[in-house]
């Protein structure tokens, strides 16, 4: 046995009996010798061109008494792994000094440095052994990430130069003596998986095997590396190396690093270790957390038992290490979990597959073979809308994207590498794992190499024989990637049970037993083909599939399955609700038998109870091939249910002949109203009391409602249009129950919920109100503008049982804590929950939790949670558990807030404004405004406006998301997105026909100038001032050279002698919609109720667009000639800019006051002038659907976000506005980049 070998079998044994300490940091400790230029070129590199202080890793040739006089120093602090020199020591890195023929020679003298000092340890120390591990660092340089913001699909460095880079370096660590090898600092886990590449590459090359430990990188608070990556998602990535550890170090000190830590711990089945920094820097980047509290936060990891393996990274010295190895000496070391075998991918975040997951949905539509559009989009290079392809998939609910370049005529490899590098810097996109597939093997190596996290490649098999098979199998689990297996082999694709049980055993068994394989990573499929074909041998088909997920699942262990779904029904095509039936019949039965994931449409998919009952045994004789001629039977009736996706009408009414309970049923999962009140009547009378209607089938087809909205089977806007049919039926029945004198059925629970003061947006509390009232609760609706004293009044008079607020404006949220500080003070005992578009959990657990410690304070992110967030709250036995894990969530949400506001550092106020564009104001020519002043525009042409509708935020308003009109056809959410917009259509005709709604604006232009640098002066005629703006800069420190904007940097400064002009602009669409809605509810109709609001957003926001247009092209005329669609306009590709106050460009709310004072003078406080719109004191515009703000028309103009600001510039904007500075945090508080 060799001396490596007996060390290796020393560490193994030192692993099982304590927490092992690793050595601390290696560059602190240069700098503490104060090395000069001199130092680091020796005698060898004294006529070295270029300048190397700084080349840390060049110490161990030039001054290797420095480097083994600090190795030394950290094992006589107790270290038992020294790590060796050579961080930077790759040619990647070297470069930066001219000296990457050096990486092989460092990497072997570093590791024979450290080896010698660790060897010459032991012999002081027999007993206890030290070991050399042979450090890997990241390089400089970041493979899935773009160096380049302008360019997101350019790298500077690949996955092959990686690893190329990367084998010489572990060569020579081997040569030089290392014990492990330690891929340490992972920022960016593609890096690390080239490293994990190369690594196993040079142990199969020189026929040896050490462990390897891995080291990843939380960058902030945000618990993310910095490529984003969660921990698990990252562990996920890696952990196909199978090493001897996995932990954390730097960027982080070991208090930051806790909760990442005890993830890792609960999540890795191995040995865990933590090296983190001396704590956080100070204001000159210098550590100063003293060893002792070091040690003391190490302790409690230890005491949690997180811990195997410990040591420190920056900052940290012998002493650290000395501290650490003193605490941590009494406690056991972590126990290694037993974790489930499982599918374990990754993108950005994690995704876990096992045979009790639910039904996994793969997103097809980036395959170039299956998509017409997606096919045109690549040949014509077009990747950004291809990239909205990609995202639309992922936020209809793919939790996995399927990506194809397969074309003749198509450069697959590189479509695909180009593709994929834009996704990673697509978050939204990357957060899923990716499906990398391709028939050309080229082609999905090249994909491997782009992606970070761990994905499936679709696909291997043994149609090409054994040998190459298992070739691709060893690649595949080299990348690190679980593979699709087709049931394919020498002889051809499997068409029958027997086949398909065969191949996929026989490749079960090379997989796992000769290539060693993970079975929780292979996924067969067993081929889908079309049934119903009129031919006898392919009656079975998907009996014979079904049969062999089957088989799979219970011989085949932990493997799992897929498949083209849609192929199914091939034969059908043309007949769309034909094949949604053989969709749900197919998936029902194959779903039972084990299929794990497939390639479906959701939107061709009927649920499977409301499939008429002649369809749906027609469809099952077919797909379970239980009568001979089931295939003549279903062609026989086809044609009856042929057509839009509806059943001709006969087969339509045949509900009507049902029993009346079951109508009933029927009419609210349908949302049908046409017959509800004599079918509602029909009940009563077979019913002894009228309020047993309500309590039979009326609330069992509300809970079929509840149950397929929670199970994802229907979407918003139908379950609306159930609570109005059960509104209706309800309305029907309480005269009769107040006849009776009975009481109401008792409901779950009273929940009270309102807009808060100073907020007239209800849309969404409405929306959560009725979801809620389906599934059974009280809801006591006080509207919108609400106060808290009544809120609060209401809440004891009616005894509710749980508060909900809602707001959208940003001045609501102040409001909310207000609310919270009083039911607080009032000695309230009641839930609050909290909702709208500028909440959030962050905002909830940082400013509104800690105001009121009574009950629970929850966020709730949508409608859709709103139901299981209050069956927990009043629920005795669900709620303590509930509460308790929102309580941590908040604490770290806190934590974390604290810890990104330390940190984060802005450019000072003068820096900012030192960094604003530079425009050559010699050579601009304002273009005058045809007038000068406001007009009004009343009863503008709503069938104008309509045509400048952007669809999808009305969508988006109710829980669909997808970009229109691609929502129409959605795989998931296309039925309901199609059916919601055509009642939109009719309702939008109904509004403008019948004029029940009108829209109108006001506008006009002034002279202006820049002053100040932040503000603009506004003139009348006269060229006296009449108004200010005030605007704020961003200070955000931006490292690609770009400016620090405020908007008044678009208007010609005052000292330029140029006469500038700025323009402002009220528009509504909302005149005359509050009282339709209110007819509406008044009536049982909240589904309509909303629809008119939801309509008249979107028109006024309409109105603003259009107006803009014509103040772009005729009133102001600065751009005559423009021709854009509405698509362009939706995307903002005409010149200027409106931004409004209260948004991002513009976030103070009160400057709408001067907006309103020079467009408006007559509007006050509740009461509308000219405009038809007036502010609240909150200043939010009533009616809600109204849009105001600025135009700026210099060629240059643009949108951006001001973000968060420090106090020089709050206190500049406090003088300049001439108020006091706790008025300014007020209405900035959600910018303000300090505590106030």
């Amino acid at each position: 046995m060799s001396d490596r070998s007996v060390r290796l079998q020393a560490l193994k044994h030192a692993l099982k009996e304590r927490i092992l300490i690793l050595d601390g940091g290696m560059g602190t400790m240069i700098q503490s010798y104060k090395l000069e230029e001199q130092d680091y070129r020796g005698k060898r590199f004294a006529d070295w061109p270029s300048d190397v202080k700084g080349n840390n890793d060049l110490l161990v040739l030039t001054r290797p008494d420095v480097i083994g006089s600090i190795e030394k120093a950290y094992l006589d602090a107790g270290a038992d792994i020294l790590e060796t020199n050579t961080f930077n020591a790759t040619q990647v890195s070297l470069a930066d000094y001219g000296m990457q023929g050096l990486a092989y020679e460092l990497n072997v003298e570093g590791a024979r440095l450290a080896r010698k000092v660790a060897d010459a340890k032991t012999l002081e120390t027999p007993d206890k052994p030290r070991f050399v591990a042979g450090v890997i660092g990241p390089t400089s340089r970041t493979c899935s990430l773009s160096p380049d913001v302008n360019n997101p699909g350019y790298r500077n460095v690949t996955f092959d130069e990686l690893v190329e880079n990367y084998t010489e370096a572990t060569k020579g660590l081997i040569e030089g003596g290392a014990d492990l090898i330690l891929i340490e600092t992972i920022f960016d886990t593609l890096n690390a998986k080239a490293a994990i590449f190369a690594v196993q590459g040079v142990f199969e090359e020189l026929g040896i095997e050490l462990p390897i430990m891995i080291s990843g990188t939380i960058t902030d608070a945000s618990g993310r590396t910095l490529s984003g990556q969660t921990t698990e998602a990252f562990w996920n990535s890696v952990a196909h190396a199978k090493p001897i550890s996995v932990g954390l170090n730097c960027a982080l000190g070991a208090k930051e690093l806790r909760p990442y830590l005890e993830e890792l711990s609960n999540k890795a089945g191995t040995h865990v270790s933590a090296h983190p920094n001396a704590g956080l820097p100070n204001e000159f980047g210098e550590y100063d957390e003293l060893p002792a509290e070091t040690a003391k936060v190490i302790e409690e990891f230890a005491q949690s038992g997180f811990l195997n393996i410990v040591g420190g990274c920056c900052g940290t010295t012998p002493g650290h290490i000395e501290a650490i190895a003193k605490a941590v000496a009494g406690y056991a070391p972590r126990v290694i979990p037993e974790i489930p075998k499982a599918c374990r991918l990754s993108g950005l975040e994690p995704f876990t597959i096992d045979r009790s997951s639910l039904f996994v949905n793969v997103g097809e539509r980036t395959n170039i073979t299956g998509s017409a559009k997606f096919a045109r989009l690549i040949r014509e290079d077009n990747y950004t809308e291809a990239l909205e392809v990609a995202l639309q998939q992922v936020e209809a609910g793919a939790q996995i994207i399927d990506i194809n370049m397969d074309e003749g005529m198509l450069d697959s490899k590189k479509a695909m590498v180009t593709f994929l590098n834009l996704i990673a810097g697509e978050p939204d996109i990357s957060r899923v794992p990716i499906m990398i597939d391709s028939s050309k093997w080229e082609v999905i190596e090249a994909g491997l190499k782009c992606i970070q996290g761990k994905g499936i490649v679709n696909s291997i098999s043994m149609k090409e024989g054994v040998e190459q098979f298992i070739h691709h199998a060893k690649l595949c689990k080299r990348y690190g990637a679980a593979v699709v297996v087709m049931a394919f082999d020498e002889a051809g694709q499997a068409d029958t049970e027997a086949r398909k049980k065969e191949i996929c055993k026989r490749s079960y068994d090379i997989l796992v037993n000769e290539v060693g394989f993970p079975p929780e990573d292979i996924i067969f499929d067993p081929n889908i083909f079309a049934v119903a074909t009129g031919i006898e041998e392919h009656n079975n088909y998907a009996v014979d599939f079904i049969n062999a997920c089957a088989y799979i699942r219970d011989e085949l262990p932990y493997a799992l399955t897929s498949g083209g779904v849609s192929n199914v029904s091939f034969s059908f095509r043309g007949n769309n609700p034909v094949r949604e039936a053989i969709h749900s019949v197919f998936l029902l039965y194959a779903i039972r038998n084990g299929l794990t994931m497939g390639i479906v449409n959701a939107g061709q998919l009927e649920i499977y109870d409301q499939i008429p009952a002649e369809l749906r045994d027609a469809v099952e004789d077919v797909v379970l091939n239980r009568t001979p001629n089931g295939t003549d039977a279903l062609l026989a009736i086809a044609d009856k249910y042929k057509g839009d996706g509806s059943v001709k009408e006969a087969e339509t009414e045949e509900w009507r002949n049902w029993d009346v309970n079951k109508r009933l049923e029927h009419a609210l999962v349908k949302g049908i109203t046409t017959h509800i009140v004599e079918d509602t009547e029909e009940s009563r009378q077979s019913f002894a009391r009228p309020i047993e209607v309500i309590e039979g089938p009326l609330m069992c087809g509300m809970n079929i409602v509840g149950d397929l909205f929670g199970a994802g089977k229907m979407f918003l806007p139908q379950v609306v249009k159930s609570a109005r049919v059960m509104k209706q039926a309800v309305a029907h029945l309480i005269p009769f129950i107040e006849l009776e004198k009975g009481d109401k059925p008792e409901a779950k629970g009273k929940i009270l919920m309102a807009t808060v003061k100073g907020d007239v947006h209800d849309i969404g509390k409405n929306i959560v109100g009725v979801v809620l009232g389906c599934n059974g609760y009280d809801i006591v609706d006080l509207g919108v503008m609400v106060p808290a004293e009544k809120i609060l009044q209401v809440a004891k008079e009616q005894k509710c049982d749980i508060i909900g607020l809602s707001g959208l404006i940003t001045p609501s949220l102040d409001e909310m804590v207000h609310v919270a500080r009083e039911m607080q003070r009032q000695d309230f005992h009641l839930p609050l929950m909290i909702g709208g578009a500028t909440t959030s959990k962050a905002h909830t657990a940082v400013k509104i939790e800690p105001k009121y410690s009574n009950d629970a304070v929850i966020y709730v992110t949508d409608a859709s949670r709103a139901v299981g967030v209050a069956t927990q709250l009043l629920s005795k036995e669900l709620k303590p558990a509930f509460v308790e894990k929102t309580r941590l969530e908040y604490i770290d949400v806190r934590e974390r807030t604290a810890n990104r506001s330390a940190r984060t550092e802005r450019l000072s106020y003068p820096a900012a404004i030192a960094k604003k564009p530079q425009f050559d104001w010699s050579t601009y020519v304002p273009v005058k405004p045809t007038f000068t002043g406001s007009r009004v525009l009343d009863n503008i042409d709503l069938k104008v406006l309509a045509e400048y509708i952007d669809w999808t935020p009305f969508f988006i308003s109710w829980d669909l998301a997808g970009k229109f009109p691609r929502i129409l056809q959605d795989e998931v959410v296309g039925e309901a997105a199609t059916a919601l917009y055509a009642d939109a259509q009719e309702m939008l005709a109904k509004l403008i026909d019948e004029k029940l709604i009108s829209a109108r604006a006001v506008f006009g232009f002034w002279p202006a100038n820049q002053v100040r640098e932040d503000d603009i002066e506004v003139y009348g005629d006269d060229g006296k001032p009449i108004a200010k703006l005030h605007h704020l800069r961003q200070q955000i420190i931006k490292t690609d050279g770009k400016p620090n904007f405020s908007l008044a940097d678009f208007v010609a400064p005052k000292d330029s002698e140029i006469t500038d002009y700025v323009g402002g602009f009220i528009t509504t669409a909302g005149i005359g919609a509050e009282e339709v809605a209110k007819a509406y509810q008044d009536a049982g109709d909240d589904y309509n109720s909303i629809m008119v609001k939801a309509l008249a957003d979107r028109l006024a926001e309409a109105c603003a667009e259009w107006l803009h247009q014509q103040v772009r092209k005729e009133h102001w005329g600065y751009a005559k000639d423009e021709t854009l669609d509405n698509e362009a306009l939706i995307k903002e590709q005409y010149t200027g800019i409106r931004p409004a106050p209260g948004y991002p460009a513009c976030p103070d709310h009160t400057e709408k006051s001067t907006l309103f004072a020079l467009l408006d003078p007559e509007a006050s406080e509740m009461q509308a002038g000219r405009s038809g719109v007036f502010l609240t004191e909150h200043y939010a515009m009533f009616p809600a659907a109204a849009v105001s703000g600025w135009y700026f028309a210099h060629p240059q103009a643009q949108y951006f976000a001001v973000g968060k600001i420090d106090k020089d510039q709050v206190q500049s904007y406090t003088s300049r506005k001439g108020q006091e500075l706790s008025v300014t945090e007020r209405w900035l508080a959600p910018n303000l980049g300090y505590d106030n």
